[in-house]
């Protein structure tokens, strides 16, 4: 945020004293004034943000005239107003809605009343840098974390659809329930294959995403965590509860495995051949795959509506025919997942709540990380995968993109800088090895040396 009456389009944190003197004359303040403040004084725009009311009781502020002060006055409690976050991450501004100017804040005393009532747990704030602007650094680390994880969840969730596969409840004795739009709805054979075309239409759009924006590993972080975290809880509710299956068109019957002596082994193998099957396509009809018994929730409504949001957030507000185009996706893919008889409407329903519930909650933390300071130890205990992915992140990630030659560039200089890596340590082991040589030499030449004195004697 800037503050708009000010000389500059950037930061308020790196105002100039000039700067500051062009904003304090464009409200009307005094020149004998702005020179006090500004070149005797030289208020930049960090003092600014960071005056209280105690600084207005001492000089020079208290010798200015009264005008001028309840100018100033304005001028810093707007800018302060429009810049909290930077605020926050000072540790100037613990509450937002508390003032800032009264000489005992509101925010110290919120502090104390937390600290009495959770004792001494540790206050968690992510590192800011030196200028005061949010840092957003990529962790690739943790990005590979994340991948490793979800690629975890889904040899899980893979492994669990060929049990609830195998627990499908007979046809015959359990037909399809009474669902509201099941029952109103014709069946429409080509719907599924529909249902996932827009999935990878969806998923394209969000790998282009990735490839433009600046800040992509904290994307693929986020998506990676997000989208393990609800399929894993999906193996969860598949397992508990086998409902019917929800179409007659559907020809569901389980495999019987033996289960005594020496093939448990080979039924295990099995299972595991038939969840690589399962994962290698990815779960879709259009690569092969047919499976029954995992309907609560749809996993399809999953990767759709995750899909959508995370286009939709991490894209330009000004690109609403994009988001418009990803809901319509979203919405018309859950369509053809119901009128393909594949879920209970039910099914979809769940999906798309927790889906969107989950990722709404996971950027509210994210964006406020005031709120993850109340109490880190619980936050910790109950969101460890957010406490340690978004432990250095600051405030909300801007959607700032690079381009193609920017891309080719940093790629370029990755590789440049991966060889020199490469090199040097090529180059210190020959170092090294030479060396090693050379002592080696010097310790048999003495060896001979030592040898040849022994015979002579």
């Amino acid at each position: 945020m800037v503050y708009n009456g000010g000389a500059t389009a950037f930061s308020v944190m790196e105002w100039s004293s000039e700067d500051v003197k062009s904003c304090l004359k464009k409200e009307g303040v005094e020149d004998d004034t702005i020179r006090i403040l500004c070149d005797e004084n030289k208020l930049d725009g960090k003092c600014l943000l960071m005056l209280n009311e105690n600084d207005f009781a001492l000089d020079p502020i208290s010798r200015l005239t009264l005008r001028d002060r309840k100018k100033l006055y304005f001028v810093s409690k707007t800018v302060q107003r429009e810049n909290q976050n930077i605020l926050i991450d000072l540790g100037l501004l613990e509450n937002p809605s508390g003032s800032i100017y009264s000489p005992q804040p509101q925010y110290n005393k919120l502090e104390t009343r937390l600290e009495s009532e959770y004792g001494d747990s540790e206050r968690i704030s992510p590192p800011i840098s030196e200028d005061g602007r949010p840092r957003y650094p990529p962790e690739k680390t943790k990005a590979f974390l994340s991948f490793l994880y979800v690629v975890a969840v889904t040899w899980i969730t893979a492994f669990v659809m060929v049990i609830v596969h195998d627990r499908v409840p007979d046809m015959k004795k359990y037909p399809p329930l009474p669902d509201i739009f099941l029952d109103n709805v014709p069946h429409i054979p080509w719907a599924f294959d529909m249902c996932e075309i827009t999935g990878t239409v969806l998923f394209t759009m969000w790998l282009a995403v990735l490839l433009f924006h600046k800040h992509r590993f904290i994307l693929m972080r986020r998506f990676f965590a997000l989208s393990g975290t609800v399929f894993l809880l999906r193996c969860v509710t598949m397992l508990i509860t086998s409902l019917s299956v929800p179409g007659a068109h559907l020809q569901c019957q389980p495999r019987n495995y033996p289960t005594q002596g020496s093939l448990r082994f080979s039924d295990l193998a099995k299972k595991l051949s038939q969840a690589y099957v399962i994962w290698r396509g990815a779960g879709m009809s259009i690569q092969g795959v047919r499976t029954c018994g995992d309907y609560m929730f749809s996993g399809h409504t999953v990767a759709l509506t995750m899909l959508n949001f995370f286009i939709t957030e991490y894209t330009p507000r000004h690109i609403y025919y994009l988001h418009t185009f990803s809901w319509m996706l979203n919405m018309f893919g859950i369509f053809f997942i119901l009128a393909a008889h594949e879920h209970y409407s039910i099914d979809v329903f769940v999906a798309f709540y927790i889906t969107s519930r989950l990722f709404l909650y996971y950027h509210t933390l994210s964006n406020n990380q005031a709120l993850m300071q109340r109490d880190s130890i619980r936050t910790r205990v109950w969101f460890p995968l957010f406490s340690y992915f978004e432990s250095s992140v600051e405030g909300i990630v801007p959607n700032e993109y690079e381009t193609l030659g920017e891309i080719i560039s940093n790629i370029c200089l990755l590789i440049k800088s991966t060889y020199n890596d490469v090199k040097m340590h090529v180059t210190v082991a020959a170092k090294s090895s030479s060396s090693s040589t050379t002592t080696n030499h010097v310790m048999e030449t003495v060896s001979r040396t030592i040898v040849e004195n022994n015979k002579n004697k």
